[in-house]
């Protein structure tokens, strides 16, 4: 048994902390108060800055705005009404500035022309300027926007005030617009744009995750109190986790002022802040706990926590937050908003889990037990620390390491098949919300009648002298061979401003909706149309933008920056697992497992969204792609995640084998012990992604069958099947060092707690093996 004493004299950093806060327990616990009070009031003082939308988007798309905000051209929030008769609506039509006849259409019903339609675009023209909150209002018999048919018309308009807060008072002219619809019954009355379209997104959006964030609260609470039978140790985790939530929603207002932050990196850093204090406060915790039964008095048993579990934690926290600044190199300002807002939250809820926790503990004492639930607290004292479920699971796996590993591997294997088809884009409004959202219909209506013109291309031509006869005949051509090769039907319009000396152009795109072959008309316009026009002229500038362009751009950017951020976080992972662990075996299979349980989550994720395959069980709908951001998001985030199971799963066994256990032995202890908190943390966070999978958003369902479906494998198939067959297939070679190796930083920091009896498992040795290799190579 290893000499208590050496407890007497911390190691590590989690040790040393560990000691310090036990001994000092009100400053830490004051101190973690403060740090929390002082980041809030400095964060509200400051403000947040959220990213702006010139740096939401790369490419040529973002120098559009950057350009328009430059020259301090107002980007007004347009809105489109749609009025079209109900019976033989138009389909694929498009302007035609009056060619049909008056009166008259194919299949009957009302046209632009008759008295009743007329009257129509009069209301809704007469109650959207009443609102007061609307400009630039046009007729469609002003500006020729009247289907071919002669079905459909456009009234047009701008909102009034900043774009960008538009939708805040978009509601009377949709209620404006409702009321014209009310009146005319015969005819379809429908609004879309910008405004309408961000409110609508903004309300899914925001119920969705307010109903997530206020669900995974009460749910974590709820199994907590399961795993510890008593109140105040299931408000423990709880407490730290939300705390390093707030201090951490203090400092990132600070940092945006330098990094500009968003809701959405917001509600991530919630998302991952929740995941992991409450899993390092876990983990904590039940060490704690399992050496108090074991009989050590108080303080011994906090020393051990510190320098076990405490130092898995800091090895689990740093290799997330490695995992998470991997997000950085994207060059997308809403990924690096995100990446910095959740490594923030990481290194807090660390920090917090090996300070003010132990304080903590060691203020409440045996005071962690009260509000004990009825027969459930029981149960928990009376049951022991080892899991009798996993200890019956390994039995076989440990019988037959090889047969175990080749029906996990395989399974894992299959699963992640069909992601070797998968197809990423940016999903359309009506593959996000399907047609519960009238926002969304009346895109759809309007996109049918006049394709494109819903949502065109935005050129901005910059030039030296936009009144140029050159420019002026560029212009002039641009309009023209955009049409005619095929990108547009037109009608493509220019609005210049010649103060500034720039002119923005309009293009509704052949293609519409429909992004394939949009993009195909975009490219026609950037690589034929515009450097046979503008691009001839010297000194124009004309990036090409709008809401293809914008997608197309993302998606390019994404991709290019998926190798170097994934090779980023598996280097450095693979590095920190070495130097924590000295093992080139275990750093190497860590690395091979966490890939595997990410490529497993990526095929169920195209199984089910993009081929539909058991989509009705989570109620979704294979809407043929998988959202364009999510991939990377994913392997991020559940590769950070994935690592707390394995490096607290890996230390324990690593513990068993310093105190001097066979490795097969070790293996037995390491996993039995830790099934029941891995298990717990596993539970927790499958509760609260699965919360995700409901919401309405198809993104959202995406990110948390995702997340859900590969902590449910890595917690069990993974840890409970791979690794220990694994590892018991490898034997002494788990705690193999290249000498040449030798040279690496130790953060081992080992400070073994006394050990453990010896098991009694099929297969387990309960005498220690001789350990005759060179120090260096030893565990």
């Amino acid at each position: 048994m290893a000499d208590t004493g050496r407890l007497e004299r911390p190691r590590g950093i989690a040790a040393r902390a560990g000691s310090w806060s036990a001994r000092h327990r009100w400053a830490a616990v004051g101190g973690w108060v403060l740090l929390v009070i002082l980041a809030l009031a400095v964060g509200s003082m400051t403000g947040r800055v959220d990213v702006t939308e010139s740096e939401q988007v790369p490419g040529e798309s973002g120098r559009v705005s950057q350009i328009l905000d430059e020259a301090g051209i107002d980007d007004a929030a347009g809105e489109t009404v749609l009025i079209q008769a109900k019976s033989g609506a138009a389909k694929g039509g498009q302007t035609n500035g009056g060619q049909a006849k008056s009166g008259q259409a194919q299949g009957g019903g009302l046209t632009a022309d008759d008295p009743a339609f007329r009257k129509a675009v009069d209301s809704v023209m007469a109650g959207v300027r009443d609102t007061g909150q609307v400009t630039a209002l046009r007729s469609p018999y002003e500006t020729k926007t009247i289907s071919a048919d002669r079905r459909s018309a456009l009234v047009q308009f701008e909102m009034r005030g900043d774009a960008e807060k538009a939708a805040d008072h978009i509601q009377p002219v949709l209620d404006a617009v409702d009321k014209a619809q009310g009146g005319h019954q015969d005819l379809r009355i429908e609004e879309f744009g910008d405004a309408s379209g961000q409110k609508a997104f903004d309300d899914a959006f925001g119920d969705d995750f307010t109903q997530a964030e206020y669900s995974a609260l009460p749910v974590a609470l709820g199994i907590l109190l399961i795993v510890f039978g008593a109140l105040v140790a299931a408000l423990l985790p709880v407490l730290l986790a939300m705390t390093a939530f707030l201090a951490t929603t203090g400092l990132v207002a600070m940092v945006s002022h330098w990094v500009h932050m968003s809701d959405t990196a917001n509600s991530v850093m919630l998302l991952v802040g929740l995941a992991v204090g409450v899993d390092y406060c876990l983990f904590y915790l039940r060490r704690e706990r399992e050496e108090r039964a074991a009989g050590r008095d108080a303080q011994t048993a906090l020393r051990v926590a510190a320098a076990t579990s405490g130092r898995a934690i800091l090895v689990s926290g740093v290799t997330v937050i490695v995992a998470m600044a991997g997000m950085l190199f994207t060059g997308i300002a809403e990924f690096k908003a995100m990446g910095l807002a959740t490594l923030m939250v990481v290194a807090v809820a660390m920090v917090g889990s090996v300070t003010v926790l132990p304080a903590l503990l060691s203020l409440l004492g045996e005071r962690v037990e009260k509000g004990r639930v009825p027969f459930l607290g029981r149960a928990k004292r009376r049951g022991g620390t080892e899991s009798r479920v996993w200890r019956a699971v390994l039995r076989p796996v440990l019988r037959r390491p090889k047969l175990s590993l080749a029906l996990a591997g395989g399974a894992l294997i299959a699963l992640a098949v069909p992601a070797v088809g998968m197809n990423t884009a940016n999903l359309t409004m009506d593959q996000e919300f399907g047609d519960r959202l009238p926002v969304v219909n009346a895109y759809n209506h309007i996109d049918e009648a006049f394709p494109g013109g819903s949502d065109p291309a935005r050129v901005v031509v910059k030039a030296d002298d936009i009144d140029a006869a050159p420019v002026r005949d560029a212009l002039a051509r641009f309009r023209t061979e955009a049409v005619a090769k095929g990108a547009s039907k037109g009608p493509v319009e220019v609005t210049v401003h010649h103060k500034q000396n720039l002119a923005v152009v309009e293009v509704p795109l052949i293609g519409g909706s429909d992004e394939g072959k949009a993009e195909k008309s975009l490219d026609v316009l950037r690589n034929e149309v515009r450097p046979a026009t503008l691009g001839a002229v010297d000194g124009v500038d004309a990036p090409i933008g709008g809401s293809t362009a914008s997608s197309k751009d993302f998606n390019d950017k994404l991709g290019s920056a998926v190798t170097p951020v994934f090779a980023f976080v598996v280097v450095f992972a693979f590095l920190l697992m070495l130097m924590s662990f000295r093992s080139l075996t275990i750093a190497v299979t860590s690395i091979v497992l966490n890939l595997l349980s990410v490529g497993a989550a990526y095929g169920i994720l195209t199984a089910v969204f993009q081929h539909g395959w058991g989509a009705g069980l989570v109620g979704a709908e294979g809407v043929g792609a998988i959202v364009s951001w999510l991939p990377l998001f994913l392997f991020v985030i559940l590769f950070g995640l994935s690592m707390d199971y394995h490096v607290f799963v890996v230390s324990r066994i690593r513990e068993a084998r310093l105190a001097g256990r066979t490795t097969k032995d070790a293996v037995v202890h390491g996993v039995v012990t830790t099934a029941g908190v891995v298990t717990s943390a596993a539970v927790i966070m499958v509760a609260v992604f699965s919360i995700f999978g409901t919401l309405s958003m198809q993104s959202m369902k995406q990110m948390g069958v995702g997340l859900a479906a590969a902590v449910l494998i890595d917690a069990t198939v993974i840890r409970g099947v791979l690794l220990p067959a694994v590892m018991s297939l490898l034997g002494e070679r788990n705690w193999y060092l290249p000498k040449w190796l030798g040279w690496l930083p130790d953060l081992a920091h080992d400070e073994p707690a006394p050990a453990p009896r010896p098991s009694t498992l099929v297969g387990a040795s309960p005498r220690p093996e001789a350990d005759d290799r060179p120090r260096h190579a030893r565990v």
